[in-house]
């Protein structure tokens, strides 16, 4: 090797380490101090505690985790997406770093075959063997640039289905209005490269959170209602997409009997699929997993949690708070509150965006507002 090019490699791995030291600064800068949240004020069913996995994580929405342990989150606001790592197993972070920036809205995270695919408005980029690379990460790959730039319910929950195909959602670009049904309001996938784009689902004004029931494999959504028809309507939905194909009402129909008033006229609601469930009005539900794990209770498992951000278009706040879809013997299903006391009378401390079941059976809930990742778990 000449020494022209030993000094080439030297300069380089002298400016990769001080690009590392600057991103570390300016995450610094936004850290919260765990001691200082009041945890004593959510309220949990007896025998759950909720502690917090990692409090240096600005805006943390979307989760997913890769094959090595590594969790990932993405932002939207800060346009960033982190790497944690629990290096000890002690259930608390021991490092969050920045993997990327400079991203437009990256809320959704998904990792397959050593690959983290991110969504970024229109684009998904693909950033591999990134666990390997998390403190040189690789340059993104983009699978696809043909989604909507809207950025209006343009940030994006994504996820691989059981298939293997990547599930994208795209929101209306509107409170209320008529788009393209090929090109918004709906769930989309596509195959990992990008290619095959498929509609599943149409009527669908914004879904920041889906997943599959572990025993029929068929998808889940959670759909957050319109604005501006007051304080108690509509509902948001939890919606069953039991086929693909199914139209879910928007923007003819609200809650699957609350007609619009702008385009109720057009088409009845009788035509729709309707929710599974009605959730509280406005209460801006995010984030939704079935519980695969073992460490909670028998009667939690193959349950639904829900993270429900919290309301802006309502007078009085209301969600705030982690709620639950069980279903009975009989397969009926029962909408109830789970953790709560984020909300303190009208003002709000942290904000629930995401839910993840870790292996231990532990639920991870992120929180974009106080930039923390809680751990919930049980002990008789």
């Amino acid at each position: 090797m000449n020494t022209s090019h030993r000094r080439t490699r030297h300069s380089m791995s002298r400016g990769v380490g001080l690009i590392a030291i600057s991103m570390v600064l300016a995450f610094a800068e936004n850290r919260v101090d765990a001691g200082s949240l009041p945890l004593d004020t959510i309220k949990l069913p007896p025998g759950f505690a909720i502690t917090v996995y990692a409090d240096n994580v600005p805006n943390a929405r979307g989760m997913t985790r890769g094959k090595d342990g590594t969790l990932f989150v993405g932002t939207r606001d800060k346009g960033a997406v982190y790497a944690v790592i629990d290096k000890d197993g002690d259930q608390r972070a021991d490092a969050v770093m920045p993997i990327a920036r400079g991203l437009r809205m990256p809320v959704g995270v998904a990792f397959r075959n050593g690959s983290l695919y991110v969504s970024a408005v229109d684009r998904i980029l693909r950033y591999d063997e990134i666990e390997q690379r998390l403190t040189n990460p690789p340059p993104p790959v983009t699978i696809t640039d043909g989604f909507p730039k809207e950025t209006h319910h343009g940030w994006k929950f994504i996820a691989f289905g059981p298939e293997g195909k990547l599930y994208v959602p795209v929101g209306a670009p509107c409170n209320i209005c008529e788009p393209d049904p090929d090109r918004y309001a709906l769930i989309a996938r596509v195959n990992p490269d990008g290619s095959g784009y498929e509609v599943v689902a149409r009527g669908v004004r914004n879904s920041v959170g889906f997943d599959w029931d572990p025993t029929t494999h068929d998808l889940w959504f959670t759909d957050n209602g319109r604005d501006r028809l007051g304080d108690n309507q509509p509902p948001d939905e939890l919606n069953h997409a039991s086929k693909p194909g199914l139209h879910f009402g928007y923007p003819y129909c609200h809650g699957g009997t609350i007609p619009d008033p702008e385009y109720g006229r057009k088409r009845a609601c009788r035509e729709f699929t309707a929710p599974a469930v009605t959730l509280g009005p406005h209460v801006a539900s995010l984030g939704m997993r079935f519980y695969t794990g073992t460490m909670f209770p028998p009667e939690y498992r193959n349950q639904i949690f829900i993270a429900e951000h919290g309301s802006w278009d309502r007078s009085e706040k209301i969600g705030y708070r982690i709620t639950l879809v069980s279903r009975d013997d009989q397969g009926r299903l029962r909408y109830s509150v789970f953790a709560e006391g984020w909300l303190q009378g009208q003002e709000a401390w942290g904000r629930p965006a995401d839910v993840l079941v870790m292996p231990d059976g532990a639920l991870l809930v992120s929180d974009d507002s106080a930039g923390v990742i809680y751990r919930i778990s049980y002990r008789e």
